[in-house]
């Protein structure tokens, strides 16, 4: 196990080779992106907010929610050991469509939440552990 990052590290200029034959987009530095599969959203109460504001919400919050996760928008969801935020994983190939479906909740609609967008995707470097051949 403590050989992998090293291997990952090692492998990110051939994975970017490999993955650039395949025709994945090149960011304006010329490093190669991993096309985006989900947004992660942090989700953090507002500056000033007071939790009885956010607890006077959330039951239209939970529900809300769990309707998202079964329609399969919500792929996954956690929260902060702190307790300081909810961290979801969305099904949205942008930040905007996943601006969209967080827009659909009382918190975000009501104001009460900040929340932060990441785009996220495969990661590169694994694209050298089946080399170029193998990925289209």
């Amino acid at each position: 196990m403590k050989f992998i990052i090293p291997f990952l590290i090692a492998a990110l200029p051939a994975a970017s080779v490999a993955q650039s034959q395949s025709g994945p987009s090149a960011g304006a530095s010329g490093v190669i992106v991993p096309k985006t599969t989900e947004v992660m959203v942090i989700v953090t109460a507002r500056q000033g907010v007071t939790r009885q504001q956010i607890m006077a919400v959330m039951p239209s919050e939970i529900r809300e929610t769990v309707k998202l996760y079964l329609d399969g928008k919500i792929r996954q969801w956690f929260s902060r050991s702190d307790g300081k935020a909810v961290i979801l994983l969305l099904a949205a190939k942008t930040e905007d469509e996943a601006r969209a479906v967080m827009a659909t909740l009382p918190l975000s609609r009501e104001q009460l939440v900040d929340d932060e967008y990441i785009p996220v995707g495969p990661l590169v470097p694994l694209m050298g552990l089946i080399g170029a051949a193998t990925q289209q």
